[in-house]
């Protein structure tokens, strides 16, 4: 139940919506585009069209020459449930008690009056819902929800690829399988090295003789073999995507389709998902407009290179002005193209809250230049106890070792540091973030930090943070166990008998 004031206020105004969209009726001639959504898993600005080295994407290359390409676009977690359940619902994960990671799952946790799932919103005027795994026999997607609410009802229509083509208006999403690795089998702790989905047949770009993996990493052949499977999933994630707008074309629905392109969070990797560093939340995303339908205005043509701070909280809105629904009063997230686009944001917000069993609150603020993070957990940093990073992520347990040898220094020995209260970095002078500026005396950083951590205080009451409300300790428990039976402990970690 909401306590503060701003929730109070937000379950207020919900309660008194309507259905806010002038739409034509479902039954009428289609008026509106249908709309594609292309949602990849856990990477960051590391295509080709972005300029990364070693990975091949012909498909999201061509996509984002027919379309518009954003740059400074930001997940609201670094983790799937929490950023996921954001930008299904247009508001922030904090304000709807939706941050934790899979909360919620087993519970009577219901929305807040009035905040609904955008295929609810798109489902009242008219629009066919899918959430597609499968191509015939060739699979594209995963089926995920992996919401932190599962008490709303039905949330798509069919997963059938082969529906669409008859129900059209339609809003589609494939949540793509990479990158990620292998651990649905929940036999992780079994294994000496869980492998990535699709790494045997994923093109092998890059290896590791030709990457440079981050310097927050040593270098060290694992950090590049690890590297490099992760930029071959991006090549192989193409692949799939490749085939999704192929059939799409195939099928004759291509101009009618707005396509939207982007990744729930940021890189697979040991720095970046799980933390609220520039990896773990800076997402590409590419639009694509519907020749038979077309929405964008004329400084968004083909080929747009769009630097515009945006957060995927923005998807909801946007989307939902795409279909000719007007966003409801009340919803945090905002359109961010199209002639109904709001003012562009300032900033862009992300919080870190409890991930499976690891208890570690911190939060985000980004503008189109500085990051700056606040670690409200004293002692948590890189080595906190995770017990899937530290068995599939092999970069960390490396590191802890290389540390106890003595062998870490410059950035990869600070990122085993404790993390600090505070955090600042130039991300355009310093996009690695392995320069804190908190601490500098120059005018322009001190500036910086006074705006960005007003900027974040502000943004924390008005939105009705709840991150500082800790969870029962009977609700985190059972993710200790489950985390234990699925990945086992490492042993410096393990409690003695």
């Amino acid at each position: 139940m909401f306590k503060s004031v701003a929730h109070q206020t937000l379950c207020f105004a919900f309660s008194f919506l309507s259905i806010a969209a002038i739409h034509d009726s479902a039954n009428a001639e289609q008026t509106h585009p249908n709309i594609l959504w292309i949602v990849g898993e856990n990477f960051s600005n590391d295509l080709g069209c972005y300029g990364q080295a070693n990975v091949s994407t012909p498909n999201l290359d061509a996509l984002a020459e027919s379309g518009i390409r954003y740059t400074n676009a930001f997940s609201t977690s670094p983790v799937c449930a929490p950023s996921r359940s954001c930008f299904m619902l247009g508001m922030y994960q904090t304000t709807t008690d939706t941050h934790n990671m899979r909360s919620h799952r087993d519970d009577d946790f219901k929305l807040p009056p009035g905040i609904r799932p955008l295929t609810h919103r798109l489902k009242d005027v008219g629009y066919y819902t899918a959430n597609i795994t499968h191509l015939g026999d060739v699979e594209v997607g995963t089926g995920k929800l992996d919401l932190n609410f599962v008490n709303e009802g039905q949330l798509y229509d069919t997963a059938q690829w082969d529906d669409l083509k008859s129900h059209q208006p339609f809003f589609a999403q494939v949540n793509m399988p990479e990158a990620e690795y292998d651990i649905y089998d929940r036999k992780s702790a079994e294994k000496d090295r869980v492998k990535w989905v699709g790494e045997e047949w994923h093109p092998q770009i890059a290896t590791p003789e030709n990457v440079t993996p981050p310097p927050y990493y040593p270098d060290h052949q694992i950090v590049r073999e690890e590297w490099a499977r992760y930029l071959n999933s991006i090549s192989g994630t193409d692949i799939r995507i490749g085939k999704i707008l192929q059939q799409l074309k195939a099928d004759g629905l291509d101009d009618n389709t707005v396509v939207i392109f982007f990744s729930d969070n940021g890189r697979l990797t040991a720095r970046g998902i799980h933390w609220p560093f520039d990896q773990g939340l800076r997402v590409p995303v590419i639009i694509r407009d519907a020749p038979k339908y077309p929405f964008l205005t004329s400084q968004e043509s083909p080929g747009t290179v769009n630097d515009r701070v945006i957060s995927l909280l923005d998807m909801t809105a946007t989307t939902l002005s795409i279909a000719g629904i007007s966003p409801p009063l009340g919803m945090q997230s905002r359109i961010f193209l199209g002639p109904n686009a709001d003012p562009p944001r300032t900033y862009a917000f992300a919080a870190r809250d409890r991930i499976d069993e690891t208890v570690i609150r911190m939060r985000s603020v980004h503008d189109n230049r500085y990051h700056y993070i606040r670690n409200f957990t004293p002692g948590a940093g890189f080595e906190t106890l995770n017990r899937y990073k530290e068995k599939c992520f092999l970069v960390k347990p490396l590191m802890r070792k290389l540390k106890a040898e003595g062998k870490l220094t410059g950035p990869p020995l600070e990122l085993m540091q404790p993390f600090p209260e505070e955090m600042l970095f130039d991300v355009q002078a310093d996009p690695h973030e392995i320069k804190n500026l908190a601490k500098s005396a120059v005018p322009e950083h001190q500036a910086a930090l006074v705006r960005l951590r007003a900027a974040l205080d502000t943004w924390m009451i008005e939105s009705g943070d709840r991150g500082h409300l800790p969870e029962p300790a009977d609700v985190i428990a059972p993710f200790e166990k489950e985390m234990q039976d699925w990945f086992g402990t490492p042993d410096w970690a393990a409690k003695p008998n």
